[in-house]
């Protein structure tokens, strides 16, 4: 099983140029290279037959009668390799020079890709050669001994997947030739390019690629002339990129005159899923309803053995974080995001107040963070917000000290609330003895501070600010109208993964020293709903993780399962490369399945969750994001 990755390659080879056989004899022995990594397609730049800057000896028909019989000889080297090549070479159709695109495997064309849009501007006079493929008609012709075809806007069929071909220019187009190539179903295009090096062109053409392979839903492979190109004008460093969907998988420049394969896998099966949940998408899709797709079919072709083979792209062990800069610009939207959600909810209810229940934990103390930093936007005073404490049978010194402190250091409104008494009288009602810690004895705790945040908001004319995260939300890990209910949940959608970079961000930028001091050492307090006594010595002993497995886990599994609809299966295996020495196959299968289990039992919880802003791609919200009945079967995804 490959899980629907397929490795694919951008080649740079050092290059003569005029020189064609030279050049296949370099190409040819890529192609080995790649055989040997199972890669499976593997593109070369444009016009890497003879090199892109032949410039007027493009005319002589020496140099056009050399590239096609050099690609004879490519084929013929070919000729048991299974992978699909892709090289850019001159070809001579009904009386015109086209700058083309062939795709070939086992020594036999599969198809021919013209170049649409020609550059005729500064450096480039690409019109004085050629001629656009919209000035000729589909057709067969012979090309180096073979019978081949002029393609218009066809895709190739694999087994695996479909792609397409675009050159250069073609994709700096308003509306560039992929867009139609995967509309008509192309998983992956190749893009057989010789952009030049300037100042700023580098980051303009990433920018380019990145938004197309966005937009489009696809792979995008990228494959730029490099070293041996003439010089006379203009260098080129030999640019080979990645991008999937808008994410960077590969990006190298060539660094010296050594030819450049770079591989990285794609998945397929990721790009299919967000096709099929991307509504624009289908309805583009559906324009073209009036031209019947058509496809060029190839062989079968090499297939990744993950048991065997290591995958070479990054699986990203905590996808709700990003790294660098980027955490900072995240850690601000995302904050921007939930303060004005809440700031709109205040102004709508006319709330006078605002309720939170503080008890020293990470997700309470980026409720009250957000509280206030709402306050201050509407330019209200901090003493709005009633910040309360309740304590309970397993609340720890810890915990406690902190939740005082930062309240006191942020300057809210403080109430103190035991939930002791009211508990001790509730067991008497009920006939439940105190001595057993069972779930009534933990539910009842939180029941009863939900009860006492809904009704001191209901004396102050306030708003009760839920703390419950998507983390928790996702494995049912709240009371059920306890800290499950609130009147506005503000960290919603936040993963808990990605609560604890927030709640860090705001201590870096915060220019109270004690504050940060809290901050940090609330991070560093283990995740606990502190609902059973502590130790002797006062610790926390109900740790969730303990219970549930861990955060870091569980938000990987939620990320997977629903950005990109995968199979248990398919979690396990990239959970194995993503922890790789650090959580061992059976512990990631064990809390996969306890994920499973949990996610399709407590859908309840989350069919009639309150309000709360989306911050992200992945959302559990029963009105727009996540709709599931709440008694599915998980039989089909236990495993």
């Amino acid at each position: 099983m490959n899980h629907g990755f397929v490795r694919v390659a951008s080649a740079v080879p050092s290059l003569r140029v005029a020189d064609c056989f030279y050049n296949v004899k370099q190409i040819a022995q890529m192609m080995e290279e790649a055989r040997q990594r199972n890669v499976a397609v593997v593109c070369f730049p444009e016009l890497s037959v003879t090199g892109y800057t032949c410039q007027d000896l493009f005319l002589q028909q020496r140099l056009l009668d050399d590239a096609e019989q050099a690609l004879a000889r490519l084929l013929e080297d070919t000729c048991k390799n299974g992978v699909i090549g892709i090289v850019g070479m001159p070809v001579r159709y009904l009386g015109v020079l086209l700058n083309c695109a062939v795709v070939f495997q086992l020594g036999r064309i599969l198809g021919v890709v013209a170049k649409t849009f020609l550059p005729n501007y500064k450096e480039f006079y690409e019109m004085r050669w050629f001629t656009s493929s919209s000035a000729v008609p589909e057709g067969a012709f012979r090309l180096a001994g073979q019978e081949a075809q002029i393609l218009h806007g066809k895709v190739f069929r694999t087994p695996d997947f479909t792609f397409g071909v675009e050159l250069c220019e073609d994709l700096w187009a308003p509306i560039p030739p992929s867009s139609m190539l995967c509309l008509r179903g192309a998983d992956v295009v190749f893009n057989l390019s010789a952009d030049n090096d300037l100042v700023g062109k580098t980051a303009y053409l990433q920018t380019l690629v990145e938004q197309q392979s966005a937009r489009c839903i696809c792979g995008y492979v990228y494959s730029g002339c490099g070293f041996g190109e003439s010089t006379q004008d203009l260098v080129f460093c030999g640019k080979s990129l990645v991008y999937e969907n808008g994410a960077c998988l590969l990006f190298r420049h060539q660094k010296d005159t050594a030819p450049q394969l770079e591989a990285v896998e794609l998945d397929i099966s990721r790009i299919r899923a967000d096709r099929m949940a991307n509504t624009t998408f289908s309805a583009s899709c559906a324009q073209l309803k009036q031209q019947p797709s058509s496809y060029m079919d190839t062989d079968s072709v090499v297939r990744l053995d993950l048991e065997r083979d290591k995958l070479i792209r990054r699986v990203n062990p905590h996808p709700f974080v990003p790294t660098g800069r980027d955490l900072d610009l995240r850690c601000e939207e995302i904050f921007g995001i939930q303060t004005l959600g809440l700031a709109k909810r205040v102004q709508h209810t006319h709330a006078q107040h605002l309720v939170v229940g503080i008890s020293g934990g990470l997700d309470s103390t980026l409720a009250l963070l957000v509280s206030v930093r709402t306050a201050d936007l509407l330019q209200l005073s901090r003493q709005m917000i009633v910040g309360i404490t309740m304590p309970g049978f397993g609340t720890t010194g810890r915990t406690y000290n902190n939740a005082m402190d930062l309240m006191k250091t942020l300057g809210v409104t403080i109430r103190e609330i035991s939930v002791k008494d009211a508990c001790v009288q509730h067991f008497r009602d009920i006939g439940h003895d105190a001595s057993v810690h069972d779930v009534t004895y933990e539910n009842s705790q939180a029941r009863e501070r939900t009860q006492i945040l809904m009704d001191v908001a209901n004396q102050m004319n306030g708003l009760v600010v839920g703390t419950g995260d998507l983390s928790e939300l996702a494995l049912g890990w709240a009371t059920y109208n306890g800290d499950h209910m609130s009147m506005y949940g503000v960290n919603v959608s936040v993963p808990k993964t990605l609560v604890k970079h927030l709640v860090g961000w705001v201590a870096d930028r915060s220019g109270d020293a004690e504050e940060c001091r809290i901050l940090r050492d609330i991070i560093d307090t283990p995740i606990s709903p502190e609902l059973i006594p502590a130790d002797e010595q006062g610790n926390i002993t109900q740790k969730t993780e303990d219970l549930v497995g861990p955060y870091e886990l569980h938000d990987f599994f939620l990320y997977h399962f629903l950005r990109q609809g995968c199979t248990p299966d398919k979690i396990q295996y990239l959970a194995s490369q993503a922890f790789q020495g650090v959580y061992d196959n059976a512990f990631i299968s064990k809390w996969l399945s306890t994920f499973i289990r949990r996610f399709f039992n407590q859908q309840f919880k989350r069919s009639c969750l309150p309000d709360g802003p989306k911050v992200g791609s992945c959302s559990l919200s029963p009105r727009g994001d996540w709709r599931m009945p709440s008694d599915a079967s998980s039989e089909a995804w236990k495993r």
